[in-house]
């Protein structure tokens, strides 16, 4: 009995501290936000606004609660499985399937109806967004969905997943809950540490998709058969088969061609490849999946079978980045 009178005691005194600070408090408009230096910093506010709308508190979140003017009220809790969060005087507050701004209504009310702060301003920051997570699609190890717990970026979130797969193509599509309609493409170097500001800022419901990289395959009578990376240059005929050490003596350059892929199915487009390297003919540029072919000169194939033979040349080659 002694002990309950005691706590009943000191929340009364405790109360009564915040009420004489917060009565000789104007509650403001509305804390003053930073002056943007850049439009980018313009751009990343407007962001995280939207994201912050867009938001819903769950279980297992880690939230930060302030209250304008009233320190002792600064505390860090974690929503339970049941979507209740504690908080001091005011005890459990459901906030779960909640908006953060929903959120601070109902706490900035509890304080005011208990008569704990007069016209209180609460302020929510989530810590780590158990609820939340990020889906990661694509040329990863592990694609799936992932929690964001505490600040992260798109290396941590690709780091988690296993890292890229050998296939994974040289750009990054992030969709933003807040806005569905204006996906961000992110550009990526070979080396991700050569570009630093690809390290984008993750934030919770963001679907990430790593799309398999555009791929063109040299095969036949050359050196060494292989596959290799666009990486948004100009591959062209010639460039292709001198990344592949050349051509072979044997081989039928008469009878070179690209297999494409087009709506209708697989074309062969002949080469004059003998002409291209006697700067004859013009040279020839290579789109994403093409399989150029260069027979040998005593190499056999039934007519028909030149783009069967092609592509399963090209199933077992190594793929390289073009440089």
């Amino acid at each position: 009995m002694l002990i309950l009178l005691l706590a009943s005691c000191s929340a009364n005194l405790l109360a009564q501290s915040i009420n004489e600070s917060s009565s000789k408090i104007v509650r403001p408009a509305g804390f003053p936000a930073a002056v943007p230096e850049s439009t980018s910093d313009v751009a990343r506010t407007e962001e995280r606004e939207a994201t912050r709308s867009a938001l819903t508190l769950g279980p297992g979140d880690l939230l930060e609660v302030n209250v304008y003017g009233v320190p002792e009220l600064t505390t860090k809790a974690r929503v339970g499985n049941n979507g209740d969060v504690y908080l001091p005087l005011i005890d459990y507050v459901h906030v779960a399937e909640l908006g953060l701004d929903q959120a601070q209504a109902i706490i900035e009310k509890r304080l005011s109806d208990g008569g704990f702060v007069k016209d209180p301003h609460v302020t929510l920051f989530v810590d780590e967004f158990a609820s939340q997570r990020v889906s990661l699609l694509g040329e990863v190890a592990k694609p799936g969905q992932y929690p964001l717990l505490g600040e992260q970026r798109l290396w941590d979130v690709i780091s988690a997943a296993g890292g890229f797969t050998e296939k994974a193509g040289r750009s990054i599509i992030i969709t933003r809950k807040a806005r569905p309609e204006s996906p961000v493409t992110v550009a990526l170097s070979r080396n991700i540490t050569e570009n630093p500001a690809a390290n984008v800022e993750v934030v919770p419901g963001d679907i990430i998709v790593v799309p398999k990289a555009d791929i063109v395959y040299v095969v036949g009578d050359v050196q060494r058969p292989s596959g290799f990376f666009l990486d948004n240059q100009n591959l062209t005929v010639l460039k292709a088969v001198a990344l592949t050490g050349g051509v072979n003596r044997s081989a039928k350059m008469n009878g070179t061609k690209i297999i494409r892929k087009t709506p209708d199915g697989l074309t062969e487009l002949p080469v004059p490849l003998k002409k291209i390297f006697a700067a004859k003919a013009a040279d020839v540029s290579l789109q994403a999946d093409d399989i150029l072919f260069i027979p040998a000169g005593t190499a056999r194939i039934a007519a028909g079978h030149v783009a069967q033979t092609a592509l399963q040349s090209a199933m077992g080659v190594a793929v390289f980045a073009a440089r």
